[in-house]
């Protein structure tokens, strides 16, 4: 039999197992959305924005391991992508955006809502192709999905002429996959393995740094195991949080710019760094050439050009995560380092992250609100959106086998936390579901609150409100004289600029959340003393129809410590103000 390429784009989602669509219309996907009208199986997601659908799809993705599949129209609809495809991709969240195209014969003719995605695209994805035969639709579908979900995942971009979704062709879709020159790793070399041990068994100070690879490769459980086999003490990256539960006794926190003193300490003083899935990006590392000067260095990770790019590695293992550690258990063993842990959880217990020069004040502090979070909830899923409140939401949240962290790590996009908890919640009804934002990032996709009253989502939106964008403005205070450039969310033009005036008369804030909330038919809290703080949240727990902004007022000059500046060594760590 024969079927449109519309209809094969449906069977296409149907054979892949594709339950959720975020999808928005347009003129060059018309002819997909009508095949999508009387399909069984895809619940298909309106967002408001293209950009909020694309982070919808990468929450859904990180939360359930499925593939995030979202569909837009050509010009503005695909270009919208671009941001929440770049995230993916620096976080290996695996996609698949199909993007509708002007027919065939007008690409390259500058025609109506043409831009060359594919063109822009490439380089922040791990595959981007215009389909431009019919007969090419099925192939190139069951292809998009292999390379999405295999070796280190990632997003995929598959670019739909019109004339393709019209045109009629064979209704097959392939069962296998061959693609050449594409053969993700799927082993472990045993004799690297066993060479890494060796090294690990000789080590007086060995650490083990795990990034967002071992949480990728849902090798928390194996994980947990090898450290408790070894007795190594765990650090972590931002992305790797969880990967053993923060309550754990081997567990330090996490390292680099935010970390805490105990982590990068045993990090520059370590003589076995064994590297588990992470990029060794400049903000875990500070300075290179003072970064565990002194350590021999193991890397695993599943991406050989992620290895020795930044750090000099000497033991080298191009491995999925979740496969190396499972062929580490076999020959792993007990090692004599107990005096080593206990130096360092000295040091984590004698340097706790706290915000003890905001307790004399009244007011909320982002550690008190977390912690209520801590306290309240037991089967979790938590984003946030970039800055401080990302930065404090790391520090503070507990995370263990029912409790996950979705954050956007190697981007840092504004705007995700909101969606992605949409899309959390969507792939996970039976979880709680919470966004940590500030007052900057949730503006920048909070028309997303009509999605999720749409849709009915009981997600907790909770906003860090400082009338700043705190991060932005807490190196101004550190580094440039509190000269508050562009950072005041309160400024108006009538404003003298005098920030540093502490008799300042700053005018009100806007939007008010609470009423925005409210024109939404979302349940609005605004919370300005602790003891408002559990209320709060029980009011949102028992809210189970939509959605609740619970706006939290802070002091707006709260920092973020310790904390390591830019091109300094973790030696030079800031621990307060």
């Amino acid at each position: 039999m024969e079927m449109s390429g519309a209809q094969m784009f449906v069977k296409a989602l149907q054979e892949e197992g594709v339950e959720t669509l975020f999808a928005y219309p347009g003129g060059q996907a018309i002819d997909l959305f009508d095949a999508l009208y009387d399909a069984e199986g895809i619940d298909v997601i309106l967002p408001r924005h293209e950009q909020a659908l694309v982070h919808a799809a990468d929450g859904y993705a990180r939360s359930t391991g499925k593939v995030g599949v979202c569909l837009v129209t050509s010009g503005p609809g695909a270009t919208n992508l671009v941001t929440g495809i770049a995230t993916a991709n620096y976080d290996s969240v695996p996609l698949v955006c199909f993007t509708g195209q002007v027919p065939t014969k007008l690409i390259g003719n500058d025609a109506f809502q043409e831009v060359d995605i594919v063109g822009i695209t490439r380089s922040i994805c791990k595959y981007a192709v215009t389909v431009r035969k019919r007969e090419d639709l099925a192939r190139i579908i069951k292809n998009a999905f292999y390379i999405a979900r295999t070796g280190k995942p990632g997003p995929v971009v598959v670019d739909i002429p019109k004339d393709i979704q019209l045109a009629m062709g064979s209704d097959e879709y392939p069962t296998e996959v061959n693609i050449r020159g594409y053969k993700p790793s799927e082993g472990a070399h045993s004799g690297q393995i066993k060479k890494a041990l060796a090294e690990l068994k000789n080590a007086k100070k060995p650490v083990f740094l795990i990034g967002g690879g071992v949480n990728i490769a849902d090798a928390g459980n194996e994980m947990q195991q090898l450290c408790e086999l070894t007795g190594v003490p765990v650090i972590t990256t931002i992305m790797g949080k969880g990967a053993i539960p923060t309550s754990h006794p081997l567990y330090v926190g996490n390292i680099g710019m935010h970390g805490n003193l105990a982590s990068n300490k045993a990090i520059m003083e370590c003589d076995v760094l064994f590297s588990i899935g992470t990029r060794f990006n400049d903000r875990i590392t500070g300075t290179i050439d003072t970064f565990a000067k002194n350590a021999k260095i193991i890397h695993v990770d599943i991406d050989a050009a992620s290895i020795s790019r930044n750090i000099k590695v000497d033991i080298p293992i191009v491995a999925d995560a979740k496969i190396a550690i499972t062929k580490m258990l076999k020959y792993a063993e007990k090692l004599d380092i107990d005096e080593w842990v206990r130096d360092i959880m000295k040091t984590k217990e004698a340097y706790p992250i706290n915000m003890n020069s905001y307790k004399d004040r009244d007011t909320l502090t982002p550690e008190s609100i977390i912690k209520a979070i801590n306290n309240m909830y037991d089967n979790l899923i938590i984003t946030t959106d970039v800055g401080q409140n990302q930065l404090w939401t790391t520090q503070y949240i507990d995370i263990d086998a029912n409790k996950k962290l979705l954050t956007s790590g190697g981007l840092g996009t504004m705007g995700y936390g909101f969606p992605a908890a949409i899309g959390a919640k969507l792939g996970n009804m039976d979880k709680d579901v919470i966004c940590i934002s500030g007052d900057g990032g949730v503006q920048m996709n909070i028309q997303e609150m009509a999605t999720a009253v749409a849709l009915e989502l009981p997600i907790t939106l909770c906003i860090l409100n400082n009338g700043y964008l705190g991060n932005v403005r807490q190196w101004q205070e550190l580094f440039f004289n509190k000269r508050y450039s562009s950072t005041c969310l309160r400024y108006r033009r009538r404003c003298n600029r005098d920030c540093q005036n502490p008799d300042k008369c700053c005018p009100k804030y806007t939007p008010d959340f609470v009423k925005l909330a409210e024109s939404y038919e979302a349940l609005g809290i605004r919370v300005t003393k602790e003891e408002d703080i559990v209320p709060a949240f029980e009011a949102a727990k028992a809210n189970q129809s939509g959605p609740t902004v619970i706006e939290f007022y802070i002091e707006p000059e709260a920092n973020v410590f310790p904390m390591v500046p830019g091109g300094k060594s973790l030696n030079d760590m800031i621990m307060d103000c």
